[in-house]
């Protein structure tokens, strides 16, 4: 079965820096575009980067120049590296594959806070 495993959130200042991985078996995790969403206290979920089987990428305007999402085949794992982090950044993100139905993971915590 379709699994996704999000870690690398933590509680980070303002300006700090953290790397989140989504761990993903159970499908050909190389044919896939991958996206990290994420959803802060009391808004929408929303698409924060994709990654396609090809390599492209594309972010929403507000990480643009801060994050990089980035996939490693070998490894069936996605990553994201959020640089430059802000307190709006706060929220859980989660990591999605358009794979059938689609698959959510269970989502791992960024805190921006001083």
């Amino acid at each position: 079965q379709v699994q996704l495993v999000e870690s690398g959130g933590d509680l980070v200042q303002p300006g700090g820096s953290l790397r989140l991985s989504c761990a993903a078996s159970g499908f050909t995790f190389s044919s896939y575009t991958m996206k990290w969403y994420r959803q802060a206290p009391g808004k929408e979920r929303e698409s924060v980067a994709l990654i396609t089987s090809t390599g492209r990428t594309n972010y929403v305007d507000s990480v643009k120049g801060r994050f990089t999402i980035s996939r490693d085949n070998a490894k069936n794992t996605l990553y994201l590296q959020m640089n430059s982090l802000k307190p709006n950044d706060t929220a859980v993100y989660y990591c999605y594959v358009p794979y059938g139905s689609g698959y959510w993971g269970q989502g791992t915590q960024v805190t921006v806070s001083s």
